[in-house]
């Protein structure tokens, strides 16, 4: 039974409330991840920064679990809690661009579709998430890759300021000279230190149009064709991105019949500068094999940024997990062949993201993002839709991803990982930052009521338990 603090509503509050029971209350509660289905005593949907520092006030004070949904895509479903109060940003969804000099506000409910939507119309964009539905909050909060991050840079490179609600309720303005450590922190370090409810970015020149797409081959030529890939990316410039998948043919009329359904290989080709120009230094890509779709084109970058919508339908199980490589031998591109020649779900797909670029010359302690220089971001991101094979689905996935450690790095991209334990969170930072990252928590949270994430505990506490 919901406590008498709950049922009273919230002091202050001017958007919608909903509770169990209510008309649209499960709907609200949904998150991408279909795995996930937890009953937040009270749904506070924001309107504006006012009602998110007296949500954030009535969790503090009635000791709720507070969950943060911005576009609730992360896969272990943080957006939404058990008996608590989960705000509700979605509502605080405004993009305003500022052409002249490129900067960009977007509230913390957008998603990327928006946003991309709104900075295309000036031929702009920021690094953005690779389905359109991610919500602008978590991938930067995260760090922030995309298809166009080697030219870029990831989403946190290009944030220059912020305004949050911390643990106290206090609205703060965050940039690089005004609380310069949380700023740091923002980039980075995820949810854990309050509620952002806008982000100030400064984009970039580019589009309408890019050199885009994919190309598909049969899974008998994975090995060969992510050898190929793995070499051209060494030399490539800054303007290529995109990433080499090992996945299944999706069922569509553009794929020939035999292939539909059946393990494949897909390189994924951005072109982050002039068409031609385009054409000319993926040649040694577009040219090669004999693969069964080639469906690289001049496209809107705004398309580009919905192909893989389809693929990632919401409310799909699924399990995640991620590695930055050290290394992409040969042994690793054939233990990831072989193993994804059995893969259980025609939804499942391993993606190698190649690293460098603008990344990796950034100043490694300017963000708190490591691990900039990894050549190699891979994401075992597992769906299935039926329940009974949580098991197999997830054992396989784990396999897996066993099978590459070898050549793993230390670390891991925050918003790939899966609830893999607090070791898994430190790791992805290294003991240096993490440790700066701690006394940051111990100075805006020291409560750890932002504990619904890749969670800091602060000094003292031991960080929250694992979902599941």
């Amino acid at each position: 039974m919901a406590t008498p603090t709950v049922q009273s509503g919230i002091r202050g509050f001017r958007g919608e409330v909903l509770r169990p029971g209510d008309p649209g209350y499960d709907d609200a509660r949904r998150v991408f991840n279909g795995m996930v289905d937890r009953e937040p005593a009270l749904i506070a949907r924001c309107t504006g920064t006012d009602d998110v520092v007296a949500a954030v006030r009535h969790a503090r004070d009635a000791g709720l679990p507070l969950a943060v949904h911005g576009g609730g895509h992360g896969v272990v479903g943080h957006a939404v809690c058990d008996a608590g109060l989960m705000l509700d940003l979605r509502p605080m969804n405004r993009v305003q661009v500022q052409p002249s000099d490129g900067s960009v506000r977007a509230e913390g409910g957008a998603t990327w579709g928006q946003f991309d939507a709104a900075t295309q119309e000036h031929g702009l964009a920021v690094t953005g998430g690779r389905v359109s539905s991610t919500g602008v909050g978590g991938l930067t909060l995260g760090s922030g890759s995309g298809w166009v991050e080697r030219k870029l840079g990831y989403t946190c490179d290009s944030l220059t300021g912020a305004q949050v609600v911390t643990a106290a309720g206090e609205v703060l303005e965050v940039d690089a000279d005004h609380e310069p450590d949380l700023f740091w922190a923002l980039r980075g370090g995820g949810g854990n230190f309050g509620v952002v409810t806008r982000f100030d970015f400064r984009a970039h020149r580019l589009g309408p149009v890019l050199l885009g797409g994919m190309l598909l081959y049969r899974h008998e030529d994975a090995v060969d064709v992510v050898r190929h890939y793995r070499e051209f990316m060494a030399q490539a410039p800054d303007e290529v991105g995109g990433g080499a998948a090992l996945l299944s043919a999706p069922p569509e009329p553009f794929v020939p019949e035999a292939a539909r359904g059946r393990p494949a290989v897909g390189v994924i080709v951005v072109y982050a500068g002039d068409v031609e120009e385009g054409r000319t230094v993926l040649r040694p890509l577009l040219e090669y094999g004999s693969p069964v779709v080639s469906m690289v084109q001049p496209m809107p970058y705004t398309a580009i940024q919905q192909m893989l919508d389809t693929a990632y339908p919401a409310g799909m199980r699924n399990w995640w997990t991620a590695d930055f490589l050290r290394e992409l031998p040969d042994e690793a591109i054939e233990a990831a062949a072989t193993r994804t020649a059995g893969v259980p779900s025609p939804l499942t797909q391993v993606i190698l993201v190649p690293g460098g670029g603008a990344p990796a010359r950034v100043t490694p302690d300017a963000t708190a993002f490591d691990l900039r220089d990894a050549p190699w971001n891979v994401h075992f991101l597992s769906m299935w839709p039926d329940p009974a094979d949580d098991e197999r689905n997830i054992a396989w996935t784990r396999e897996l991803a066993g099978a590459l450690k070898p050549y793993a790095a230390a670390g891991a991209y925050l918003n790939f990982l899966g609830d893999e334990g607090p070791d898994r969170v430190r790791a992805a930072f290294g003991p240096e930052k993490y440790a700066r990252l701690v006394a940051l928590k111990d100075r805006y949270d020291s409560d750890n009521l932002f504990c619904l994430n890749q969670n800091i505990a602060p000094s003292g506490q031991v960080p929250r338990p694992r979902a599941g």
